[in-house]
Order: C-alpha cells, then structure tokens, then sequence
C-alpha cells in the first residue's frame, strides 16, 4: 500500500485517502472467531471469588466496527463495599500465605495465560482495537509480570543490624501494605492488570481492581485466569461500572483500603491524589506523557526510523509511551521526515481480528476528534503534511497515520500528548538545544535518542527529565525494569525490584541485648 501522501504533497495539505486506505469492515470468520471469544468472557462481578449478575449493566463495543460486544455488570457503590469486604476479610489470611504459595499461584496463572493467550488475544483487539498480532504481543509482555513476580515473591526480605552504640540489635522486616484499590486504563487491559496485581499478590496484598469501562473484559478474563489457579477467595476482586467516579469514592474514603494504584491522566491522577490524602494512603501513579524522540545529527538513520515507528506505532500510538515530538538535528530532518512519511503512510487499515491488517482504530469516534483538532492546530500555525492528517472513511474510529514536518514551537501538539498515530517533527542544531526543547514539559515518563556516540549517550541519558531512557530503542517496557516518571508523570515505579517494594512497608525492631 502507498502512502496516503508523497513527499511531495502540497504545503499544509492533508491527504485525502483514497478507497486502498479506507478501513475494511471485518470478515465473517474474524466476526464469528471474535463472537466465540467474547462467549468465554464472565460478565459479573468478581467479589469474594463468586461472579456476581448486577441489575444493572453496560455495553462494550468494538470501536473498530461500533457494534456491540457484550453487556457487562454496572458495578454500585454498594458493590464497591462489597468488594472492599471481601478483600479486608481475606487480608491477614493471605499476608500469612507461605511466599512459595503465593509464588505458585502467579506462576500457575502464568502458565494458563499462555494456554489461553489467542482467546485473551482475540478479546483484548476485540475491545481495544490494537491488530492481532499486538495483542498476542501484549499477553506475552503482561504475561511475564506474573512469572517475574511469582519469582519475586520468595525474594521478600528484610536486614539485620548492630547499632552504631553497641548493644541493640536492629531489624527491619518486609509486610504487605494491606488492601489495594487498582485502577488500569483501556491501552493496555491485560499488561495494565497484571503490572499491579501480580506485585501485589506476590506482596501479600488484597486487591479490588477497577478496569476501565471500555476494556473491562479482558481483565475479566485474567479475573478467571487468577482463580482458576488456585487464588482463594477475596484476594482479587473485579469492579466493573459504568462510572468509576462513583465506585471509587466510597472506596478511598474507607479506613480499611490502606493503598492506591493508578495509571491513566494527570488530571485524574491529581483527582485521585485529593481523595486519598485524608486516608494518607500509599499511592503509586502512572500518569501522563510526552516523550521526546531526538535524532542526533549521528545516528543511524535507518534505525531512527524503525525506532521511530516503534515509539510512535505501539498501541496505535495509545500509550503514555508513545514518542509524542520528533526532534531532529537539521542535517537529517528532511530524510527522516520522508522515510517516517513512506512507513506510516504505509499501514494497513482495518479490523485488528483481519490479517492483513496494521492499523487498528483509536478507541473511540471522541479520541478521532483531539487528535484532528490538533493536527488542525499544527498546520494552522505553519506545519506541512507528509502523510495522513485526517480521518478515515469507513465504519469504526479511524485516523490516517499522520506526519508533520517543520512543526512551531507554538502549535498545540508539542505540548499536549497526543494519543493517536500522529508524528509532529521540529529540529534542533545542537545537543544543549535538543535537551532543553526535550525537557521544556511538565511531564517526564520516558525519553527516547538515537546516537552512536556512547558519551553523547550517556550524556543525554543523565540530562534528560525522565524515569525512562530509551537509547537507540523505540521501547523501553521491560517487565524486570522499574517503569515510572519524574514531574507530573507519576509517582513510583512499577516493575524490576522496585516494583514489589510499592506493596509493602517496612517495619523497624529494635532488640535490646
């Protein structure tokens, strides 16, 4: 397929897609294999290891066609209750579960994930939109946060010292915080679920887990997974509602929930950070982005590119990862801008169930819209269009892969993260100019440069305002590296060593000999 746009397209000009571009409706067999899949899928809720039908529920759709997946239990604020009940009764039963226990259950539930990876595949593109082929991606990466926390489980430990005076004997000992509130966004419905509750099992912690209302089916699915390895009753529980505001108050206003876990919007994440502080509850945060992707004037241009479309590409460019500007030194910008162009423009739009497809839908008709109001915004103050710049034709949420080149300093984009498949490219002379246009954000998730100077590297690495570092790499998600940001990116870290010590407090023993 060719891209929507040549090099050549006309100053500010969006490409207009013609009929190759325009997205497939989905095949009979991709409809009937997505149907039997979501027939797999418990739609109540999960509290005290029971399903539980609601009188209420919600509809889940398929954002790539609009039409109807499922209805799912529209969870109360009394369910909230519940749930929390459920997981404060089961608390000191399951901190007092030997860790090599706690340690078989995730790996059992590991190994059923793996069993079950093309259903929970075939749910999670169904739901989300992301091909087929990233979500099997996506079982695999979310799967090892169960292995790597069920080997993390049994590494809990503490120190014994001598005072400095002599005498007294210090301890320090490793408990779970206690019962946890888990939110998880609609990009990553499997990864997002296993990242928090895996550490937080293997801790010894108790878990009330809010998936979003657009996704909440594969979290379902990990729900049953769970259970279906030996989980006991009330350690996780799954709260699905229509609306998260209402479910989640009781919850963070009850004494009982001693910890909250959240990834999704700075705002929200601010919103979040003033209910929990009358509780003084322990938080971790994983908020929003705006990643740099900066191009030094030596690097390997075709390994920029492919990173490029790796950063920006993952998740239908729908993650807080995802490289929000291109900055590039000036000497390549105009070749990388075309190649960037030539390989987005490249994707195949469609149902992310068809293989032939490589361009999934954004999650929603309303994340079309941002993305094009700022894509308008850009080449209203001067941008170009290399590719792309609008929507698509066709059924389901749809936006051309987009590029643009010789974006100001003063358009919207640079400045606000853009959760779509839009590549906005401005340049840099020199490296101190480079780092001070990568920094110059509130945000700092992760970074991303391409350089086959190891000084310049580390150089970079040191100086860049980010919990992540990509070098010469377009994804830097690891499930044994700590995954966090600095500014209004977050607190804390998920993942690696680190990630285990979010669910546990450390407790001082001083022994007088």
């Amino acid at each position: 397929m060719t891209p929507d746009a040549s090099p050549g397209t006309p100053s500010g000009t969006p490409s207009s897609p013609g009929p190759s571009t325009a997205p497939h409706a989905i095949s009979a067999a991709a409809a009937q294999r997505r149907d039997r899949a979501v027939g797999t899928v418990p739609t109540g809720l999960l509290v005290d290891g029971r399903w539980r039908e609601t009188d209420r529920t919600f509809a889940v759709t398929d954002p790539a066609t609009g039409e109807r997946l499922a209805e799912v239990a529209d969870g109360t604020p009394e369910d909230a209750t519940a749930a929390l009940d459920a997981a404060a009764a089961a608390q000191d039963d399951w901190a007092a579960t030997d860790p090599r226990e706690r340690a078989e259950v995730l790996r059992r539930a590991f190994d059923l994930l793996q069993e079950r990876a093309e259903t929970v595949a075939t749910v999670m593109t169904a739901e989300m939109g992301k091909p087929y082929a990233e979500a099997l991606g996506e079982v695999t990466y979310g799967g090892e946060f169960l292995r790597w926390f069920s080997e993390e489980a049994v590494r809990i430990a503490g120190r014994w010292s001598t005072a400095p005076s002599g005498g007294t004997r210090l301890l320090t000992m490793k408990q779970p915080v206690g019962p946890t509130y888990a939110i998880t966004p609609w990009n990553f419905p499997l990864a997002m679920g296993t990242r928090k509750v895996a550490p937080a099992i293997a801790a010894g912690c108790t878990i009330v887990l809010k998936p979003a209302g657009a996704t909440p089916l594969t979290s379902l699915l990990l729900g049953q997974i769970l259970l279906d390895a030996g989980l006991p009753p009330g350690v996780l529980n799954i709260l699905t509602s229509a609306s998260s505001s209402a479910v989640t108050a009781p919850l963070l206003a009850d004494p009982r929930l001693r910890k909250l876990t959240f990834t999704g919007s700075t705002e929200v994440g601010r919103a979040l950070l003033e209910q929990a502080a009358p509780q003084v509850l322990r938080t971790s945060m994983e908020l929003g982005g705006n990643a740099p992707f900066v191009v030094c004037a030596d690097a390997d241009l075709d390994a920029a590119v492919e990173g490029a479309v790796l950063a920006k590409m993952r998740n239908i460019g729908e993650a807080c990862t995802a490289a929000n500007r291109f900055l590039v030194h000036a000497d390549l910008a105009a070749d990388f801008g075309r190649a960037l162009a030539e390989r987005l423009g490249g994707l195949v739009p469609g149902h992310g169930l068809d293989e032939h497809t490589t361009l999934g839908p954004l999650i929603d008709d309303d994340a079309v819209a941002k993305a094009q109001e700022l894509v308008d915004d850009a080449v209203g103050a001067g941008a170009e269009v290399a590719t792309g710049g609008g929507s698509l034709p066709g059924d389901g949420s749809f936006l051309a892969p987009t590029v643009l080149t010789g974006v100001p300093d003063r358009a919207r984009i640079l400045s606000e993260e853009v959760f779509a498949p839009v590549a906005p490219i401005t340049t840099f002379t020199d490296d101190d100019e480079a780092i001070a246009a990568a920094n110059d954000t509130e945000f700092g998730l992760v970074s991303y440069v391409f350089t086959q100077d190891l000084s310049r590297a580390i150089r970079y690495a040191e100086r860049l305002d980010a919990g992540m570092v990509g070098v010469n790499q377009g994804v830097v998600s690891n499930p044994a590296a700590p995954f966090g940001g600095v500014k209004q990116s977050g607190l804390g870290r998920e993942g690696g060593l680190e990630g285990i010590e979010e669910y546990l407090e450390t407790k001082y023993v001083g022994l007088k000999l």
